[in-house]
């Protein structure tokens, strides 16, 4: 089968042939139908630090995906409500997770100690078909497409972070209009939030958080987040906070707009260690919490419910496409990935 792979240590990925896989006990077989690029995929390709100190080649790579199941291993349960049949289409969470540790055992899976990562720690989905285990697949209804269905773990991102905290009628900033800050832009109108104001560097990133469904985008290489209270009427401040960016600069930005009591969900990843006015955040009583990947399930049948109810919100989610490319024409799609111009990147392979 077609399988893009990191062959060796170093830059590079391969397009080549590899072995089909077989489902062992408790495993699926899918049929990759569509692919969507990530940060973490451009890491390896580049092979930096991360990469090297995560990965062991060779592995096919990627994460995110949409497919039809193909095989069920021995044990996979068939019989109840929840049960899986071939010819089922589905998503799939990328983090598996070991079960046993003190998380996993009290409900917290997205919090497992030991979680092993498709594409990173185990061969992935930019393939013709993958083998995952049975309890991280996620079968979707007719009404999420192929496509809704390949960006289901980004949107995932985006949700957990978005409904970290009540939504309803506050004023929230998204800090970082990449896919993720785009979906989270979406979510957050979806939800009830009163303004919803987006910053980024890239004009073009912000008009697709405009069409996703906020108020403003602030260009923060032209214009302050200041503004955006001044243009809106706000008097007091962002009631809650997505930071999507990773950047130091928006952090200390954003706490500046806080009101007193505001709330932060920080999703973005910094490059490395940076300060912050904790002088601020200790007396303005502000909430930081840390968010990594989906709640897992939560977050997934909040996902669904939404889509399955809201044709705009699936439109928008939808919107968050821009680029679209055969398997073949991988590094056309990396270059797009790379550009941070556009939104998401979906490769076909079906």
């Amino acid at each position: 089968m077609r399988a893009l792979i990191k062959p060796t240590a170093g830059p590079g990925l391969e397009l080549t042939d590899v072995p089909e896989p077989t489902p062992g006990p408790g495993e699926v077989k899918i049929r990759v139908l569509r692919a969507g690029l990530c940060g973490t995929d451009l890491h390896i390709e580049a092979w930096d630090d991360w990469a090297a100190s995560m990965l062991e080649p060779p592995l096919v790579v990627g994460h995110e995906f949409y497919g039809e199941i193909l095989e069920l291993g021995p044990g996979v349960p068939t019989e109840d409500a929840d049960g899986l049949a071939v010819g089922q289409r589905c998503s799939v969470e990328g983090h598996v997770v070991c079960g046993t540790c003190r998380n996993c055992r009290a409900g917290r899976r997205h919090m497992c100690v030991r979680t092993s990562n498709l594409g990173v720690n185990r061969d992935g989905c930019f393939a013709d078909h993958v083998v995952v285990p049975h309890s991280n697949v996620w079968v979707q209804p007719e009404v999420i497409d192929p496509d809704l269905g390949a960006v289901f773990d980004p949107l995932g991102n985006a949700v957990h972070t978005a409904l970290s905290f009540p939504l309803e009628g506050e004023d929230v900033l998204i800090t970082g209009a990449g896919p993720i800050g785009v979906m989270a832009t979406a979510i957050a109108r979806h939800a009830g939030a009163r303004y919803v104001v987006a910053t980024d560097l890239s004009d073009s990133r912000l008009e697709l958080a405009l069409a996703a469904g906020a108020d403003l985008g602030i260009n923060v290489g032209r214009e302050r987040i200041a503004s955006a209270q001044d243009r809106l009427g706000m008097s007091e401040g962002f009631d809650l906070v997505l930071e999507m960016s990773g950047n130091p600069a928006a952090m200390a930005e954003l706490i500046d707009n806080c009101t007193h009591g505001a709330r932060v969900a920080m999703l973005g990843l910094p490059a490395e260690p940076f300060a912050i006015d904790w002088g601020k955040v200790i007396t303005h009583m502000i909430t930081l919490k840390g968010i990594y990947g989906r709640e897992m399930y939560e977050t997934w049948y909040k996902m669904t419910a939404m889509l399955q109810t809201s044709e705009l919100l699936r439109d928008r989610i939808r919107s968050v496409i821009t680029h679209r490319f055969p398997a073949e024409q991988w590094q056309d799609a990396f270059a797009a990935a790379r550009s941070g111009e556009g939104g998401k990147v979906v490769m076909d392979w079906s």
